[in-house]
């Protein structure tokens, strides 16, 4: 399979996470508002869209983790096919509380 559909996927279950899933997000703004909110001109909407990202930035890195360490174990020298599946896997594991959110509500 093409790596571009991997990443495509990784980036589509990041932005599910960082937009669907409540109690992440709700945890994120609390942080962000008072690191960033002087920064994003004290706008509540911006404060959210910028905590949603965290939480999508996150989410991605997270995923990313459990590959990182297979690619170390076995010493390949970039990522293939088993690592990218692997981070796909655990960035869809991780959107898993999103996506009941998801599914009821829709892009």
């Amino acid at each position: 399979m093409n790596r571009n559909f991997y990443f495509i996927g990784i980036a589509f279950f990041g932005m599910i996470n960082g937009i669907f899933n409540q109690l992440s997000l709700i945890f994120t703004l609390l942080y962000v508002q008072l690191l960033a909110g002087p920064l994003l001109f004290g706008s509540l909407s911006l404060t959210l869209m910028f905590a949603s990202l965290m939480v999508s930035t996150a989410t991605v890195i997270l995923g990313g983790i459990p590959a990182a360490i297979y690619e170390r174990a076995t010493g390949a020298p970039e990522s293939n096919n088993v690592s990218l599946w692997i981070w796909l896997a655990g960035t869809a594991l991780l959107a898993l509380p999103a996506a009941g959110n998801f599914l009821k509500i829709g892009l």
